[in-house]
């Protein structure tokens, strides 16, 4: 099979990797603040990804436009630097359960975008695959109660959760195009960089860098877990999602990587040793369902 073929595999796998990250984070707790874990993580992945775009691909730096490198500069910084660590406050201000809901706005956005700036369109099936995807998740992450949420951090979450996967839906989108050209390692690996250069001039800007060298250097911090979820998730996911929008269709791609909230529940159970219960069971069905529609696996 051509590889141009297996961006929905390549999609399917991100989606694991990063449930896999998620679980991870969980476990490292509170110890850092959202903008300094999402600095430690990115640094972590670039320190991986620039070795890999040497031994894949040399000193050859692919050939873009002033255009397309104001593109993946600006991906990489309201993508990385902005749109990750509004991700992380989101999480501490809703919990996981919301934000995930929220966060299920990440597929709408790809697809609405990816008709407007790439045309691309999808099928009647592809359509019905779509909804029982998006309806599975929610069956999985819908709870009838929550804990007692302030009004305020109520709004302030669901604004950053939903702005947090505006900006992540629109950079992907704007690289679709770029990630057809040669030197895949060194784009991703250059747009990881201009997220971690826009976070330190932002912490500049602020007068903190100090303060969070400080924050890293001390503290009781699980570094062996916030390694090995960095790694996870700042090189291999980040590799996988966007090899996914590069061999696969932008709104496709995006609907595969939402089975991340069903990885999610299933590793927490299966490692956090959290509740399975009958609804997330329906749910996980459901958007399995969704994705073999949305795939066109069936007879």
């Amino acid at each position: 099979m051509a590889v141009e073929n297996f961006g929905e595999v390549f999609a399917l796998v991100c989606a694991v990797m990063w449930a896999s990250a998620v679980v991870l984070y969980k476990y490292v707790g509170e110890s850092m603040s959202a903008n300094t874990l999402n600095l430690v993580k990115n640094i972590l992945g670039l320190c991986l990804l620039i070795p890999t775009a040497f031994a894949f691909e040399g000193l050859n730096m692919p050939l873009l436009t002033t255009t397309q490198w104001l593109i993946l500069i600006a991906s990489g910084y309201f993508g990385i630097a902005v749109a990750d660590t509004w991700y992380l406050q989101a999480l501490r201000h809703l919990g996981a359960g919301r934000t995930a809901i929220v966060a299920s706005l990440y597929s709408p956005f790809v697809v609405v975008l990816s008709m407007v700036f790439l045309h691309e369109r999808l099928a009647l099936w592809q359509w019905l695959g779509f909804v029982m995807v998006l309806a599975g998740i929610l069956v999985v992450v819908y709870q009838r109660s929550y804990r007692s949420v302030d009004s305020s951090k109520l709004i302030k979450g669901v604004i950053l959760a939903a702005a947090s996967v505006f900006l992540t839906a629109s950079g992907v989108v704007a690289m679709k195009p770029i990630l057809v050209n040669d030197g895949f390692f060194w784009i991703v690996s250059l747009r990881m960089l201009a997220g971690i250069l826009g976070m330190l001039i932002f912490l500049s800007i602020k007068g903190q860098v100090n303060s969070t060298y400080q924050i890293i250097m001390t503290g009781n911090h699980r570094w062996k877990h916030i390694f090995v979820a960095s790694v996870v998730g700042s090189y291999l996911a980040l590799l996988f999602w966007l090899a996914g929008f590069k061999y696969a269709d932008a709104s496709v791609a995006s609907v595969l990587n939402e089975t991340a909230n069903i990885f999610i529940v299933l590793m927490a159970w299966l490692f956090l040793k959290e509740d399975l219960t009958k609804r997330k069971i329906v749910g996980a069905a459901l958007t399995f369902a969704g994705v073999v529609i949305f795939l066109g696996l069936f007879p």
